[in-house]
């Protein structure tokens, strides 16, 4: 009853990774848990890349000059991209998916971290997302939301304090 109440206070965002691979079954079902992202009216009209290339990996950790270079440590990563057609919300869709992600892989054991690419640059010419659009051939009709990155984590991160929540952000009935 309290495992995902659990999964969610325990995860938390790891920028250091074992150099270790994560299985093929593990990616599997970290990607099939994404694929049943609710979608509005179910468009799905997200795209998931799954990068496992170090050398692409490490191309990719450039894609912003701060937030990003975690993503070259980490032994996968998956890029969550949206084709703005299907749907007037694919930035809340795109999101759902993306920490779905995250907390499939932190039910698996794994630590991840996001990194926002859409509306970030690269340098002062071009976007994060164009970048990665034209490093990893995505088509120029997605929106790339964020990179998600995933590995067997390499550094400890303590649950969220229940002590220290923003209680003062809840309000009931009125503001």
């Amino acid at each position: 009853m309290d495992s995902l109440y659990n999964l969610v206070k325990n995860r938390r965002s790891i920028r250091k990774y074992a150099d270790r691979p994560v299985e093929r079954e593990k990616i599997d079902r970290i990607l099939r848990t994404a694929l049943m992202s609710p979608a509005s009216k179910r468009a799905n009209g997200w795209e998931f890349i799954v990068v496992d290339d170090r050398a692409l990996l490490a191309r990719m950790a450039d894609c912003r000059d701060f937030g990003s270079k975690l993503i070259a440590g980490a032994p996968v990563a998956v890029v969550v991209a949206y084709d703005p057609q299907k749907s007037d919300v694919w930035f809340e869709d795109a999101s759902i998916a993306a920490l779905l992600l995250q907390l499939a892989a932190e039910d698996l054991g794994l630590g991840s971290c996001w990194v926002q690419v859409y509306n970030r640059q690269h340098d002062e010419n071009t976007s994060a997302e164009t970048y990665i659009r034209t490093l990893l051939d995505i088509p120029d009709t997605l929106h790339v939301l964020n990179i998600v990155a995933i590995g067997y984590k390499n550094e400890e991160r303590k649950p969220y304090d229940e002590e220290k929540l923003a209680y003062d952000k809840i309000h009931w009935n009125r503001y």
